[in-house]
């Protein structure tokens, strides 16, 4: 008996010892203050347009206190690889966009070395153009907005080829940042109009909107000049860039949906129902993401960036333990805020580099949005974060990586 007895103090010790080591966040709230989006693009969009943005109402949010905390939100501290410098999407939803192609030519770089910049502009015109087609054929019974997901690029590049950002940036040349707040209002009230007359004659309204988007972002070219040849977009992405796009593959880690089997990411933003994602277990997903970026491959991720433990200012993103114990991030957990919509489908982004902590992975994170920001240009963190492995865990819903990252896990899918 008292062995027993003994035998259980030693185990309730050690499991209060354990327990004792999970450092315990705090929060508080966050009094609002403007950061690189109000005093920057908000402004340089204000001078474009001259529309005066209205100020927000004060506000408070609650955040994670960082207070003491030792934190690695120093590009320098990481293992990175080659990507083009951080470019801002505005005031305009088109992550999915920015960060897809940022990913691919880090990957032309990665295969043939040449540094390219190449036009996110250009791609979301035409993926406008599908949408509205779509919308046609549906008759108006389906998603219409401004984001998309990070596949449409392949997508659409294999459709309509991809350009270099000189020949095309979508902007007046007055234009300092890009807005679509107008474009987008008047595309979609003439769907509406559309809609509520029954004219379902898609070749007229592709090619109103077409006009609408001339307007605002230019006429997209059929041609480019790319050393002394002239050739289509679609010969530049196979002669010049030399990617083949069916060599990238989009994963996720949802229990919703069978493992090792392709299924449908449902978020509004796929709204052409692509069934293209390949569902694996979240260890899985984890092994692929550290695997590949300690291989020298980067992968575009996308996921929820709404939470208490997402500090722009200090430009870090970490699981409070007050959220849930890192312990006990699984795919449980993981499912659980996707299913009660905690977590959303928010934003795009570009993971290029690494840092290990403690034992733990800390990613490099590049990033077209505006908080990334907030540190001001003269920073050499200026577009990054800085996210720690469990964040990626809970919160990351899905990447593209090259498939070679990914042999010895396709082999399961394929014997399905």
């Amino acid at each position: 008996m008292k062995k027993i007895n003994i035998t259980f103090l030693l185990l309730l010790f050690t499991g209060l010892t354990v327990f004792a080591q999970t450092p315990k966040n705090k929060g508080y709230f966050k009094q609002y203050k403007p950061g690189y989006f109000q005093n920057s693009i908000l402004k340089g969009i204000d001078d474009f347009t001259t529309k005066t943005e209205v100020a927000p109402a004060p506000s408070k949010s609650f955040k994670i206190d960082l207070t003491g905390m030792v934190l690695p939100n120093d590009i320098d501290l990481y293992k990175r690889e080659w990507s083009t410098p951080p470019i801002s999407q505005g005031a305009t939803s088109t992550c999915w966009c920015f960060s897809t192609t940022s990913y691919f030519e880090t990957e032309i770089y990665r295969l043939t070395k040449q540094q390219v910049k190449l036009s996110e502009m250009y791609t979301v015109y035409w993926e406008y153009v599908e949408k509205v087609a779509n919308y046609v054929k549906q008759r108006g019974n389906c998603e219409f907005g401004e984001g998309s997901e990070g596949n449409a690029v392949t997508r659409i590049w294999k459709k309509y080829g991809v350009i270099p950002e000189s020949d095309y940036n979508g902007m007046k040349p007055e234009q300092t940042f890009q807005t679509h707040d107008k474009m987008f209002a008047e595309i979609e009230s003439y769907l509406k109009s559309i809609k509520a007359s029954n004219a379902w004659n898609e070749d007229i309204v592709v090619s109103t909107v077409k006009s609408i988007m001339n307007t605002y972002m230019g006429v997209p070219p059929t041609k480019v000049t790319v050393n002394g040849k002239d050739m289509s977009p679609q010969d530049y992405l196979k002669n010049v860039l030399k990617l083949n796009l069916d060599d990238y593959i989009d994963v996720t880690s949802i229990m919703e949906a069978p493992y090792y089997e392709k299924c449908e990411y449902k978020v509004p933003d796929n709204w052409w129902h692509s069934k293209d994602y390949y569902n694996v277990p979240l260890d899985v997903y984890m092994s692929i993401v550290k695997k590949s970026i300690r291989s020298g491959y980067t992968i575009a991720i996308g996921g929820d960036v709404s939470e208490s433990g997402f500090e722009s200012f200090a430009q870090v993103a970490i699981i409070p333990s007050y959220d849930i114990p890192s312990e006990y991030i699984d795919e449980n957990a993981r499912q659980f805020r996707f299913s009660n919509n905690t977590t959303t489908d928010d934003h795009g982004l570009h993971l290029v580099g690494y840092y290990e902590k403690d034992g733990k992975d800390w990613y490099l994170i590049k990033d077209s949005g505006s908080g990334s920001r907030n540190c001001g240009k003269d920073s050499k963190n200026f577009g990054y974060y800085f996210f720690h492995e469990d964040y990626v865990k809970l919160k990351m819903m899905d990447f593209m990586v090259h498939k070679d990252m990914m042999k010895d896990v396709l082999s399961k899918f394929d014997k399905k």
